[in-house]
């Protein structure tokens, strides 16, 4: 039976757990032995008790003896270097930051280790239960409105009172994937009136449907996507939105940043000169401040006040919502290991699946993407995005 250990997360800020009680219900319906670090879950709202009851066995954390017997390691962040070793051919899934990431792939190749790095599944239909990237980006975009809406020194809808009418709150969104999506629907919801900027020129319908405004972008160099992410634009192409954007961020009251492209630094397309040429009191959210910020103000985890202007560094939003955060990111783990797992609680890692060509970046030690780092020989064989 295989054994899968779900260990306490590395990262002290990490509010998130990796699975829930009713994942590791469905789990063990799949044969698969779950043990569970005491203390794993509380954070997310998760006690021991109800992962006893759902019939993990709780062990002390970051005992080496669990450790080394373990088949799996599910974990929402990258594995700490401190962590204790695991045997060769054991499986590491999560969220582990590969790119430009080195160390990882060393320790990977040195201990024989197999890893599934969830921010690397491909977005084809098969996948769609299993991207976590989706389901925290949905969490980010909402938290994002809400924490916007609680720093504006006025209100997001439309009132009439006795006193007057108070006008709705102008809110520009930047990049119209599912984080900037679920923003658009949650500052419309809240009354707000929108506008949206997006490379692609087909995420347009999405918008509208919504009931926002779709600002379009330069008509010359348009970078497009691949594999369901923007690609990187030329410097010229940003040049251009950055003019386009000036005159809607200057009567914008909330910006929301979500723009990124994967493995690569945010796009800059607010230049302090915008910031300061931005109404006093308007806020802007940076959801993509961890890759550098689509903001130039925007410093990871701080809000700064840069001439009456709150850049709020938002970096952290999915996990100030631990609780369902950590539901839907078990969820899709469960479904990736139901298809890596079958019913006799067999693991099967089919390296040329499509599934897993992308996200597979070591087996059994051996390395398979070593073109995420870039000072790394490329890989011998073609992977599909």
């Amino acid at each position: 039976m295989l054994k899968v250990l779900i260990p306490r997360e590395w990262d002290p800020n990490e509010q998130r757990v990796a699975s829930s009680p009713d994942v590791i219900r469905r789990l063990r319906s799949r044969q698969l032995s779950c043990r569970v670090e005491k203390g794993a879950g509380v954070a997310s709202g998760f006690s021991d008790a109800d992962f006893a009851d759902a019939g993990a066995e709780l062990v002390n954390p970051s005992d080496p003896a669990i450790w080394g017997e373990s088949d799996v390691v599910l974990s929402v962040g990258p594995i700490n270097d401190q962590a204790p070793s695991l045997k060769p051919g054991a499986l590491l899934i999560g969220q582990l930051q590969p790119h430009n990431n080195g160390a990882l792939l060393d320790r990977l190749e040195q201990a024989q280790l197999s890893a599934i790095s969830m921010e690397l599944l491909p977005r084809i239909s098969r996948a769609q239960a299993m991207d976590v990237l989706s389901s925290q980006a949905n969490i980010a975009g909402y938290k994002a409105v809400l924490l916007a809406a609680a720093s504006l020194n006025r209100f997001m809808p439309m009132l009439m009172t006795a006193a007057g009418t108070v006008q709705p709150a102008k809110v520009v969104v930047i990049g119209a994937g599912v984080a900037g999506l679920q923003a658009v629907a949650t500052a419309r919801r809240l009354g707000a009136v929108v506008s949206v900027s997006d490379v692609r020129a087909a995420a347009q319908e999405q918008v509208e449907s919504l009931g926002a405004r779709f600002i379009a972008p330069p008509e010359q160099g348009v970078p497009g996507e691949t594999g369901g992410y923007a690609k990187q634009a030329t410097k010229s192409f940003l040049e251009q939105q950055r003019e386009e954007l000036a005159e809607h961020l200057n009567q914008a009251d909330v910006v929301i940043c979500t723009a990124q492209v994967p493995g690569r630094p945010a796009p800059l397309l607010i230049t302090t000169a915008m910031v300061e040429a931005m109404r006093p009191g308007a806020v802007i959210v940076d959801l993509a401040v961890v890759q550098g910020g689509n903001c130039e103000v925007s410093q990871s985890g701080t809000t700064i006040n840069h001439g009456g202007v709150q850049v709020i560094g938002a970096d952290r939003l999915p996990g100030s919502v631990a609780f369902h955060a950590s539901s839907l990111y078990s969820r899709n783990l469960q479904s990736l290991l139901e298809v890596l797992v079958d019913q006799d609680g067999k693991l099967s890692l089919d390296a040329e699946d499509d599934l897993l060509a992308p996200s597979l970046i070591s087996l059994n030690g051996t390395l398979r993407r070593t073109d995420l780092v870039p000072d790394r020989a490329a890989p011998q064989h073609e992977v599909t995005q």
